[in-house]
């Protein structure tokens, strides 16, 4: 009985140290194009992201809206403060998976993983179906 409550908190112990020991995406990052900054939080027990500062945030003096959303009722919505990563949950080797990614330049949503490559490196890949075919950013840490 000593042996196995030994082992048991043993191998909770070491789930925590690889947990800890995981690289995390919390925090603000760019892409490639420089286009926009996102932050990405905790939002319950999943990661989420919203685009928090834009290098061009206003379109003929008003600022930019979700104007190529499909949904019509959401076109009105400004791009600064949009959450357009949702639901990614940690899947282990630094890797957090099974989220979505939406494209205000496309009004469109795809499936979605980032994987941390280093402490401010990221790769964010969207996807329709199979992981295999999308389309892969790196992304760059601010803070």
């Amino acid at each position: 009985m000593r042996k196995n409550l030994f082992l048991l908190t043993l191998l909770f112990f070491m789930s925590g140290y690889a947990w800890a020991q995981s690289l995390s995406p919390i925090g603000v990052w760019t892409n490639e194009e420089g286009k926009a900054r996102f932050e990405i939080y905790q939002c319950g027990d999943k990661l989420c992201g919203k685009i928090v500062t834009l290098k061009e945030p206003n379109r003929n003096g008003k600022p930019k809206q979700d104007d190529n959303n499909p949904d019509k009722n959401l076109r009105n919505r400004p791009l600064l403060g949009l959450e357009f990563l949702k639901g990614f949950e940690h899947t282990g080797n630094n890797k957090w998976d099974n989220g979505t990614i939406y494209d205000p330049e496309s009004g469109k949503t795809y499936s979605c993983y980032m994987k941390m490559e280093s402490k401010d490196k990221m790769e964010v890949k969207g996807y329709i179906g199979v992981s295999l075919i999308g389309r892969s950013q790196k992304w760059t840490r601010i803070k």
